[in-house]
């Protein structure tokens, strides 16, 4: 779990410093999701990482209260996003930092395996980790486009890499596809680093850079838009439906 977590913190501190950088006048900047803006982001990131320490602290009887309050995960997203609309940017950020650093702290005393309750269904605690850096970067990722900066891709995208990866039978599931063989990912990765993921003799297989099967993996680029190369069929519907996100 250390090194997910210190990961994960990082990642964390790396958009927070760049929230900082953004006059709070640029917050009403619409970013690539539709209907929000830089504020919106940070408030989903929030409120996303209050019902995560709930989870943890007090397992699936958080998760039952909360879809039961809301008719969707959807509407519980646009209540997360409502009530970051009645703060002022600095009290989101601080929404935001108290609520991730409980996380992190409830994470840090559990071992990988265990399991926590979440709106998909339960995960290990190293996946849920995993997941809550994936949100922060994707995420992290609409509010650089929103101010046109170029976020520095970094080695801690081996998480969310992974996660696409792994996460194949779940999203071929899904879409009610069948997941017939394992998908093997050669990727360029940063500081010059090689990352692969399934069996070597899988007959299906993408290779390409990490930073662009990472952001098709979160939806934010369309895999026609990518180099990212589809050897085998099942290959390249992984393309199409892979969503790292649960």
């Amino acid at each position: 779990m250390r090194e997910i977590l210190a990961d994960l913190v990082a990642e964390q501190q790396g958009l927070d410093q760049f929230l900082q950088s953004i006059d709070y006048r640029k917050w009403p900047t619409a970013t690539p999701a539709t209907g929000w803006d830089i504020r919106d982001q940070v408030s989903h990131l929030a409120s996303t990482e209050e019902l995560a320490f709930g989870a943890i602290d007090e397992g699936e009887a958080v998760i039952a209260a909360t879809l039961k309050a809301h008719a969707s995960v959807d509407a519980f997203t646009a209540a997360g996003v409502a009530r970051g609309r009645e703060l002022r940017p600095g009290q989101v950020i601080e929404w935001w930092r108290h609520a991730r650093a409980d996380v992190v702290d409830a994470l840090s005393r559990m071992t990988g395996s265990e399991r926590i309750p979440w709106l998909a269904g339960d995960m290990s605690a190293r996946t849920f980790a995993t997941v809550r850096l994936m949100e922060t970067w994707a995420h992290g990722l609409d509010i650089h486009a929103a101010v046109e900066s170029d976020p520095v891709d970094t080695t801690r995208l081996r998480h969310v890499a992974f996660l696409a990866w792994a996460t194949l039978p779940f999203a071929f599931s899904s879409a009610d596809e069948e997941y017939p063989e394992p998908v093997r990912i050669e990727l360029r990765a940063p500081e010059y680093q090689k990352w692969v993921f399934g069996p070597e003799e899988s007959e299906n297989v993408i290779t390409g850079v990490a930073g662009e099967w990472c952001r098709v993996a979160v939806r934010r680029i369309d895999a026609a838009d990518t180099s990212l190369d589809a050897t085998g069929e099942v290959a390249e519907k992984a393309l199409q439906l892979v969503r790292a996100y649960l």
